[in-house]
């Protein structure tokens, strides 16, 4: 059975001048509707390079990648930027968020892109704010909101357009150990709801939180576990 994301044979090399640097050696990966993934790895393992293709960011050099159904190992960057807007959430470490804009209008961004009205946007951004705990803080900016509410705010904007996947890419990174928490919890609750969650992390704590791990290493699949096969393994 192909997965929500399936891979097969990605490569991916890059070019300067004569020398050519393989970053990733033929990985092969399913992940399925309503999983719950953490990526880990050493620095130069590969998993940022994998995100990127993952995310649509990037192309690999060879392979194949079917996201919900469609090859997007080879499209266009229009294209790609089109599937992006529709199919993939992210958060990033940085938040990313507009400084000038409240939270409701930093939410409903992605909306703008994909050509719904004023009215709807906004009121689609306020309900994914009400499902993050941020209802009361929807007309703060950034500068007004702690870190902890900022990165929620980064979520209810990679939740608006409703998905296929949500890439998160060490969302806790510039987070204290309780807020983190809460943001991890809040990942669980969004992937119980039906969402298929992809992290990148490099914290043993936090992708403690995922229901399955890959790791990667020399840019291929070092290890894929079921955290739940792991626990029962264990209890024998």
């Amino acid at each position: 059975m192909k997965g929500i994301i399936h891979l097969e044979n990605i490569r991916k090399s890059y070019y300067m001048g004569a020398h050519s640097l393989e970053v990733l050696k033929g990985i092969n990966l399913d992940i399925y509707k309503n999983e719950y993934v953490a990526l880990m790895g050493p620095s130069g393992s590969g998993k940022s390079t994998l995100m990127n293709i993952l995310g649509c960011l990037d192309s690999p050099t060879s392979g194949t990648y079917i996201l919900n159904d469609q090859d997007v190992s080879q499209m266009e960057d229009a294209d790609l930027a089109h599937i992006r807007n529709k199919e993939i959430g992210f958060v990033f470490q940085q938040f990313n968020l507009l400084p000038r804009l409240t939270a409701v209008d930093n939410v409903a961004l992605p909306l703008v892109y994909a050509g719904v009205g004023r009215k709807q946007r906004q009121e689609m951004a306020l309900e994914v704010l009400r499902k993050v705990g941020l209802a009361d803080r929807s007309h703060h900016k950034p500068n007004e909101m702690s870190g902890g509410q900022i990165q929620r705010v980064a979520v209810a904007r990679a939740l608006v357009n409703n998905p296929s996947i949500i890439l998160a890419d060490e969302p806790t990174g510039n987070l204290d150990t309780r807020t983190s928490r809460e943001i991890m919890e809040l990942f669980s609750s969004i992937q119980e709801q039906g969402n298929t969650v992809v992290l990148v992390t490099h914290e043993e704590d936090i992708a403690a939180y995922a229901k399955r791990v890959i790791r990667l290493r020399d840019g291929m699949v070092e290890s894929d576990m079921e955290r739940a096969a792991k626990a029962t393994a264990g209890a024998h």
